[in-house]
């Protein structure tokens, strides 16, 4: 059995529980629970706050942990990273009152700045040469300026609408974010292969996420051009089709790259294109 700590509720633990389940591994998530069991697979999962999730797994309570890297590196635990996830992605950015004049990070020389994150932007404000009187705050950060306790303040930003609703202007990006897989450096060798092997579904979900399956009909005289626009994996598969001088053509396309790649398509000659996605992708 190993044992995965994930935020208890949010964002990220929505995100982190949705995984969880797309690698094919069954629980119960009533949300008074602290800890469950998979069902299919031997995991069990903690219900923590954001915060003590790096202590827990660099102390071994926890094996694994799924965590925004920004609470990683701010408890000073960057090396418990694994890999990247690829989803919550937020940026930590300072802000300052709308009404404020700001041309650079230099204009906080000597400023108050609130923040839930004083060592990620200590790095920061020494690595840009400015000073500042740091007050730390484990919540609200946004209310501070206009309570007369802050002159600007450093926090996390998605959509950036809180900072609007409480008159903030986002002026520089201090340190980009995104959930994380961490674990305990020092796993017993049955922990390191189920870690293994949980890894092994969570990349083959990533992959999937990242790329469509793509079917179309292209006449056989331009097979070349389609093939260059659609490597594959190794290649493209290609099958006559009925009507002759016709072929059928299935492939795998990044998504980010697929609205482009189907106009160059079409411009070759390819019919009848569609889309499918991709429930797991195993390389």
């Amino acid at each position: 059995m190993i044992r995965l700590a994930i935020q208890k509720s949010g964002r990220l633990s929505e995100d982190s529980l949705s995984l969880i389940r797309e690698c094919g591994i069954g629980f119960s998530s009533a949300s008074s629970k602290l800890k469950t069991e998979a069902t299919n697979f031997p995991l069990e999962i903690l219900f923590l706050r954001d915060d003590d999730i790096p202590g827990y797994v660099q102390d071994g309570v926890a094996d694994l942990g799924i965590v925004g890297q920004n609470v990683l590196v701010e408890a000073g635990l960057p090396e418990l990273e694994i890999e990247p996830l690829g989803f919550s992605k937020c940026r930590l950015s300072l802000a300052v009152p709308r009404g404020q004049a700001y041309a650079a990070v230099a204009d906080l020389q000597g400023k108050n700045i609130a923040t839930s994150y004083p060592r990620i932007l200590g790095e920061y404000l020494a690595g840009e040469g400015v000073r500042a009187q740091l007050h730390t705050i484990s919540g609200s950060v946004e209310i501070a300026p206009s309570i007369g306790l802050a002159d600007a303040i450093c926090d996390i930003v998605s959509s950036g609408s809180t900072l609007l609703s409480n008159g903030l202007r986002e002026v520089e990006t201090v340190f980009r974010s995104e959930a994380v897989l961490i674990a305990n450096r020092q796993l017993a060798p049955d922990k390191q292969q189920l870690l293994e092997q949980l890894r092994f579904r969570m990349q083959a979900v990533r992959r999937a996420r990242r790329n469509k399956y793509i079917l179309l009909n292209a006449p056989a005289a331009a097979l070349d051009a389609v093939k260059a626009l659609l490597p594959g994996i190794k290649a493209p598969t290609v099958t006559p089709l009925a009507e002759e001088g016709w072929v059928s053509v299935q492939s795998v396309v990044n998504e980010d790259d697929f609205w482009h790649i189907t106009d160059q398509l079409k411009a070759v000659g390819a019919e009848g294109i569609l889309v499918l996605p991709i429930e797991k992708m195993i390389s």
